[in-house]
Parts: C-alpha cells; structure tokens; sequence
C-alpha cells in the first residue's frame, strides 16, 4: 500500500465512523503528525492531507466514470439493496461519500466534489414519497450532511470558514431540510426518528439562534467572515418567509438574536461583518425601544473601553443617518454617569452636521467621544 493510500485509508475511517457527530479538524505541524484524534478533535498534517487526496480524487474520478459506462444510469434506488447514485453498489457509494469528503477537506472549492453531493441529495428529495409517514431516510441524509457542513466550517481550517460554496450548499440542504420539516407538520402523527429530527421540529427562532452560533464561531476563525453572515441573512429570510405573517416574522426572528450579535460584535468591534449584520437585524425590528437601546449600549461600551476604531463608529454613524438616532448617540457621547459637568464645546453639534457630509462622517463621533475622554481624564 502506497503512502497516499494508507494516508487516504485513516482519514476515511475516521470520516466513516464519524456517526453524524460534528468533528474540530486542524492542520497540525509536521513534529506532532501525520495523524491525531482524540474524541472529536482530529489533526492531521498538511503533507498527510495532499497524499489522501490525491487517493481520494484519484478513487472519486474512477468511481465516477465506472458508473456513467454500465450503461443508462438511475439516480435512486429500485430497492433496498440497490445504492442511490448510477445504480451503483453500496461500495461504490460509499466509496463516492468519503472521496469527496476527503477531497473537500483539502479543497473547499471543489465545485465537482459539492455538486455531486447535492446532486445524490437532490435524487433522493425527488424521489422522496412525502406522503409516506418515515421521512427518516431523507431526513438523515441531510442532518449528516450539516454536520459534515458544521465540521468544515467551524473547524480551524485555512479556507472552510470562509468558503463561498460551503456556504452556499449549507442555504441549500437547510431549505430541503425545512422543506420536509414544513410537510411533517402538517401531519399530525408525524414523529421524528432522531434526535436530530427533534430539533427541526423546534421554533424557528430556536433554529435560528442555532445557527448564528455556527456563524459566530466562523466569524472568529475567520474575521470580517461576509460570507458566513450573508448565510444568515438568507435563513433569516427564509424562516421569516414560512410565517404566516410575513413581516411579523421577520421582525420576531430578529429581535430574537439581537442580544446575543451584540453580545458578539462588542467582543469583537473591529469586525465590520458583524455589525453590518446587526445594523440588518436593527432594520428588521422598527417597533419598541429596540434601536435606541442598542445603540445607545455601543456607545457607552465604546466610551467605557476607549474604544477608537473605524467599523464600531461607522455602525454607530449608520444607525444615526438610517433610524435618526442622532439624538441618542449625542445624549451618550455628551453625558457622563460619573460627573455632570461636559466635554469641551469644542465640537458643537453644527459642526457636527458639517463633518457629517465629509468622505468620512462617522469621524464626527469619534472626535465628540474623543473629547468625552478628555474631559473625563481632567476631572479625575
């Protein structure tokens, strides 16, 4: 057995016994390889990743052909002993999983890898008797495939987290997945086979906030993550659109989560990505003192902290020209809990309006809290 091979044999045992459990992978240093695991935390070198590659691309391909050549090829299964793609055996299938998982592993783009996946889901969602009461099979196909979704893009990987087709193909099993979530609802005995299945079962908020803590930790991984918060603008819209009140829903959902993106932008306020995303929330929820509060708890952070940089003043300067919360941010930046007395009148609020029409507006209350700084080191 070649270096390759055995190198593509351990990593697919590892993916073949992963049981729907969601793995943390990591490329480790060449002094601890080629291969670690310990529970769910797997290592691997980067040279023991090319070798499995290439197997697993060489195998992928070979498997590929072999079922396009015996003839007019079925995408699903005529019975249980049958596999589900090109009529191909169990082997072969199985084969045809753990190649392009291994392969997506090293190559995140891999746009031939990913498609055949989605397309092996697709068949089967189309075959799919809906008006049977065992979704299950279905059902646990896509769960399987989030999880190897999960793994990729929360794992410390180079790439993954930050992967444009990753996420792309995570938007398009979750709508399947709700797609038979919606239909099992309205049967009434419907029941679950996993625990898993449980879950989607939930409120859409709970779904939701489960996956805005996928994103959060891409977003740390990976910083100014636009791609992974793009993702949630889409499942927010499309959990919103499976309401029967269209814009009560879009509202509700985003409340729900906005507590907790804050929580996660000011942990992390030069991730412009985040705020951007909360500045979409904050639009979704034009009811309450949800805006203002938000807002106003930005700007004292910034000021508690000294807070300087470009992307929390710039969110903070959106918020002001989007909601008219000028007021707000002013009432923030020009009154201090601790002494009663104000920052210098050295920028006055005329002169704010005139820096605000500058390349640069959001500068204007950088400088205000600039002065608040000033003014709070004299009176100590």
């Amino acid at each position: 057995m070649s270096a390759s091979d055995k190198a593509f044999q351990e990593l697919a045992r590892i993916f073949s016994t992963r049981n729907n459990r969601i793995l943390e992978i990591e490329i480790l240093p060449p002094a601890l390889g080629p291969l670690l695991q310990d529970e769910c935390s797997v290592g691997i070198t980067k040279k023991y990743l090319v070798q499995s590659f290439v197997t697993a691309r060489r195998i992928f391909f070979e498997k590929l052909r072999y079922t396009f050549e015996r003839g007019t090829p079925r995408a699903i299964p005529q019975n249980e002993n049958e596999s589900v793609t090109h009529g191909a055996s169990d082997a072969i299938l199985e084969d045809l999983l753990v190649s392009t998982e291994i392969i997506l592993l090293f190559d995140c783009e891999h746009i031939t890898a990913c498609n055949w996946r989605r397309r092996r889901l697709d068949a089967l969602n189309r075959h799919h008797d809906f008006s049977s009461d065992d979704p299950g099979p279905l059902i646990q196909a896509l769960e399987t495939e989030l999880t190897l979704l999960t793994t990729y893009l929360c794992s410390p990987l180079h790439r993954h987290t930050k992967s444009p087709t990753l996420w792309q193909h995570r938007i398009w099993v979750l709508s399947r997945l709700l797609e038979i979530r919606e239909t099992g609802a309205r049967r009434p005995h419907f029941v679950s086979p996993s625990e898993e299945t449980n879950q989607h079962q939930e409120s859409n908020v709970d779904l939701l906030k489960y996956e805005l803590a996928i994103v959060h930790r891409a977003g740390e991984l990976h910083p100014r993550n636009y791609y992974a918060f793009n993702y949630m603008r889409q499942v927010h819209n499309i959990l919103s659109g499976a309401t029967e009140d269209l814009r009560e829903g879009h509202s509700v959902l985003a409340e729900s989560t906005i507590d907790s993106m804050l929580y996660w932008c000011l942990g992390h306020p030069s991730d412009i990505s985040g705020w951007m995303f909360m500045l979409y929330l904050l639009k979704a929820v034009p009811k309450g003192n949800v805006r203002p509060s938000t807002v106003n708890k930005v700007v004292r952070y910034a000021l508690d902290i000294g807070w300087e940089g470009e992307s929390l003043w710039m969110f903070v300067d959106l918020c002001v020209r989007t909601f008219g919360l000028g007021g707000t941010v002013r009432n923030a930046l020009l009154e201090s809990n601790e002494c009663a007395c104000t920052p210098p009148a050295v920028l006055d609020w005329e002169t704010a309006k005139e820096t605000a029409a500058s390349p640069k507006p959001w500068k204007i209350w950088l400088a205000l809290a600039q002065a608040y700084w000033t003014d709070q080191q004299k009176t100590q």
